[in-house]
């Protein structure tokens, strides 16, 4: 892989760790249970999309 493009994924990765943490500390404040749901359910696809993004570099 080129420079930029282990740049751009270290940006992604990044990112998606961001949103991970954000959907968490969401659904842990949330007191609605189908909302607490929907976080909960959004932590998850980040956090897949963390681990695609980082098996990129193995």
């Amino acid at each position: 892989m080129t420079s930029k493009e282990l740049l751009y994924i270290g940006d992604a990765l990044g990112h998606e760790k961001y949103f991970l943490t954000k959907c968490r500390e969401l659904s842990e404040q949330l007191s609605d249970p189908s909302l607490r749901e929907l976080a909960g359910s959004m932590t998850e696809s980040h956090r897949q999309i963390f681990s695609e993004i980082y098996g990129l570099l193995s």
